[in-house]
């Protein structure tokens, strides 16, 4: 993998480009976009992140990030009431914890309502999704993309998952092969035109 600061500079410059934004050259394709990072990068990644959109701000280009974990937690807080889920946790066995968790946070009948809501909400021409590792085991980052895909299209949405893409199978930290997901591109990949 390319170091952290090579990674973003090519994301920089590939996702601040007209033909990037407008979705042009994508054959039809869904406008998803997977950045994968080795996990031992995370605080590097997260500080870059951070200069990331501000850099893409600075040039007057709005990215909505949607960081799964802090909208987890929110949804969690308001259907269990405040720091519940640290009390449901503590009373529970794992497997009875992750049940669970999974019942309140349904990727159909809450979790993506809740980042449609979020989208709709806002003007912006780029989505980042982050948390994803954060979010496992109970949320799977194939079964959130293959949802996402019917919300999130008016804009490119790029994943930042700290593991794997081959373009067809996603490895969660580099070690937990998801099922298949083949409908994102790889950005590492993602050439520009001279």
């Amino acid at each position: 993998m390319k170091k952290v600061a090579e990674t973003f500079d090519h994301l920089y410059r590939v996702i601040s480009t007209e033909d990037f934004l407008e979705m042009k050259s994508l054959g039809g394709e869904i406008p998803f976009f997977i950045a994968p990072f080795s996990p031992k990068n995370q605080v590097e990644v997260d500080k870059a992140f951070k200069g990331l959109k501000n850099k893409l701000e600075n040039q007057g280009i709005a990215a909505l990030e949607i960081n799964l974990y802090d909208l987890v937690f929110s949804i969690l807080n308001k259907e269990l009431g405040e720091g519940e889920i640290f009390e449901i946790e503590q009373s529970s066995e794992k497997g009875e914890f992750k049940q669970s968790l999974q019942s309140v946070l349904d990727v159909n009948e809450v979790l993506i309502p809740a980042i449609k809501k979020i989208i709709d909400s806002s003007s912006a021409k780029l989505y980042f999704l982050t948390g994803i590792g954060l979010v496992f085991p109970f949320l799977r980052s194939h079964n959130i993309l293959n949802n996402l895909q019917s919300v999130a299209k008016s804009a490119p949405t790029i994943t930042f998952f700290p593991g794997v893409y081959d373009g067809y199978s996603l490895e969660l930290f580099g070690l937990l092969k998801d099922d298949n997901y083949y409908r994102a591109f790889n950005i590492d990949n993602y050439q520009l035109k001279p």
